[in-house]
């Protein structure tokens, strides 16, 4: 449902895109970024300075091409042909929750060097047999990851880190282990509950989803108290024991969706908190998400810069440290293994 006093902020990332930069501009959108992490955990990134609005609306119509062929000409790039991770999935492959989902999809991950494909996600990416797909997904890719070192500096000026602590940092996402995926959401069966894709947080770094202009799809958990049941609106409650509303995060105008992953929540020791989404269905609609990573090899661990803004409840040596420090590929293998129905390794929502 929607909450007519609660929406996400719109956040413009254009100063950073500059030239030279206006230091007042980029911290007012480092600012912006904070409090949106900090309250939220998702905000629009405006993003109109940096692609052309044709370039996802190609993309989606070259998704549309894709699910639109017979099932056996997409099951030819099905992921049981390679690792179990990169390639076509059908329709309700995908499992959130212990349910299956109501969509397809195919499933790119960053291209390793010796590849694999007896070990998860370590496999190649299997490209649809229609001109231009594979050219015009990867230069949104080199795009994307662009935008995510730019996201991530913004980011860290917001947690007043010192250049060299970005500097650290962006050591750790510079070879991002990315994630894109193309999704499609064909019309459901009149026996089902309504839910595209259940209740879930990201596991990484940033989410950029671009989304064709269905409204009420996607949907935000904010937190609060106040929330009573019939804010639900007689969908599951699947948030466990928090308390708060649903709102939605309809498509804005040159805008992509972003929220943080988990690891932003260890960076931050829970100063940032990733936000649980779902995707209720209305209708055939198509999204392109872009997972933005930290490296394979990257430790994450929360930061000094995080931890000075947290009131220090522990006088512990850790000075209040509660979240352990991981290495995002052991975490990324840990989480795949849940997220299907067959017996594959699994992946993102």
């Amino acid at each position: 449902m929607s909450h007519a006093s609660a929406s996400l902020p719109i956040i413009d990332i254009a100063p950073y895109l500059e030239a030279e930069r206006d230091p007042t501009k980029c911290q007012s959108t480092s600012d912006a970024l904070h409090n949106a992490c900090v309250d939220y955990g998702f905000f629009y990134l405006d993003i109109s300075q940096f692609i052309d609005h044709s370039e996802p609306e190609e993309l989606t119509r070259l998704a549309r091409e894709f699910f639109a062929l017979p099932q056996e000409e997409k099951d030819k790039i099905s992921l049981e042909h390679q690792d179990n991770a990169r390639g076509y999935q059908r329709l309700k492959q995908n499992v959130t929750n212990g349910k299956a989902d109501n969509h397809e999809g195919i499933d790119f991950y960053k291209p390793v060097e010796k590849p694999d494909r007896s070990k998860p996600v370590w496999g190649e990416n299997q490209w649809p047999d229609i001109p231009g797909f594979k050219h015009k997904y990867e230069k949104w890719i080199e795009k994307m990851k662009k935008l995510g070192l730019i996201v991530m500096e913004a980011m860290s000026i917001g947690l007043k880190m010192t250049t060299e602590e970005w500097m650290e940092l962006r050591a750790q996402v510079d070879d991002s282990f990315w994630v894109m995926r193309t999704i499609g959401y064909p019309p459901l069966p009149t026996d089902d509950d309504g839910f595209s894709c259940g209740a879930h947080k990201d596991y990484g770094c940033l989410t950029f989803l671009y989304a064709d202009p269905t409204r009420s799809a996607l949907q935000v958990f904010l937190r609060q108290s106040s929330a009573t049941a019939s804010d639900l609106d007689g969908l599951p409650a699947e948030h466990g024991t928090e308390e708060g509303i649903w709102i939605n995060a309809d498509p804005v105008p040159n805008c992509i969706v972003c929220n943080i992953g988990e690891m932003w929540e260890i960076w931050t020791n829970g100063l940032y908190k990733s936000t649980l989404h779902r995707v209720v269905h209305r209708g055939s609609s198509y999204r392109i998400p872009f997972f933005f990573e930290p490296n394979f090899t990257a430790n994450v661990a929360p930061l000094r810069a995080a931890l000075c803004l947290l009131p220090s409840q522990d006088p512990s040596p850790n000075g209040g440290q509660t979240y352990e420090s991981v290495v995002y590929g052991d975490f990324l293998l840990r989480k795949v293994g849940n997220n299907f129905a067959l017996d594959g390794k699994g992946k993102y929502d």
